[in-house]
Parts: structure tokens; C-alpha cells; sequence
């Protein structure tokens, strides 16, 4: 049975593909043979003696001590591109909230006390300042 340390939390999705007839997992395991993390800072950690292998469950590798874990000969493995969704849909968020001035008028809007006809009032008056502009559909292969 090998052993798998895992120093972040792991999504269930993700670890119910290890049977556990074959893997033990779990955050506290003394020998392990392999570290499952995602954003845990493995520099300047012990690796112990048993390590075989390092998954990052992300993109990127710099929080794992490549030098030394390719001088004990430790294969590194990542997921490049398993966030993609993630990050397009942020990127997606940022360019809305920029480009209608999303949250400056929220906080203007959160700000506006009174009666309903002054909060109405107010609301007219101060949203001109958060007009901001369209994205043109053209540049995205969508159509207007």
C-alpha cells in the first residue's frame, strides 16, 4: 500500500480516484511515499527518506525544492492547465467589474441613506460618475 501525505486540503473528486485498497491518504503520515499539495510552501521542509514522488494539484511548481528533489531524483508532477475554467472566469469577472465601474457604484449604492424619493434622489444624481464603457463583442468572436 503506498502512502500519500497530503499537505493541503485535497477535493474529494480528486482523491476518490486513489482506491483505498491501494493508497492510504491522510495530512498525517510519518513515511510517506508520495506529497499531494496545492499552494503548501514545501521549501525548507524535511523531505523524508521514503519520498518517491511530489503531485502539485495545480499549475505551477515553485513552492516545491526542485534542486533538491532532482538531486534524490523525486519526479514532480503538476496539473498545468486544471484551473483553466477558474481562471478564465476570473479574468472574465475582472474585465466586467472594470469596464462598468461595477465596484465604485456598489459602494456608492451601499453609502445612500434616507427616505425612499432621497435614496431614488441620490441614486440618479451620482450614477453618471459610474457609466464606464461596453466591451466590443467584435474582439471576442461573438456577435452583437
Amino acid at each position: 500500500m503506498y502512502k500519500i501525505l497530503t499537505l493541503n486540503n485535497i477535493s474529494v473528486k480528486g482523491l476518490d480516484l486513489l482506491p483505498r485498497d491501494r493508497y492510504e491518504v491522510a495530512s498525517e503520515i510519518v513515511h510517506p511515499d508520495a506529497i499531494l499539495l496545492r499552494s503548501q510552501n514545501m521549501h525548507g521542509m524535511r523531505l523524508p527518506a521514503s519520498l518517491k514522488a511530489i503531485a502539485r494539484a495545480g499549475a505551477g511548481v515553485n513552492n516545491i525544492p526542485l534542486p533538491e528533489v532532482t538531486a534524490r531524483g523525486i519526479p514532480v508532477f503538476n496539473a498545468p492547465g486544471a484551473n483553466a475554467n477558474a481562471v478564465k472566469e476570473l479574468v472574465l469577472t475582472g474585465m466586467l467589474l472594470a469596464c462598468r465601474n461595477i465596484c465604485p457604484a456598489w459602494d456608492f449604492v451601499r453609502g445612500l441613506a434616507g427616505s425612499a424619493e432621497e435614496v431614488h434622489r441620490q441614486a440618479e444624481q451620482g450614477k453618471k460618475q459610474f457609466v464606464g464603457f461596453e466591451l466590443p463583442a467584435g474582439h471576442w468572436g461573438l456577435s452583437a
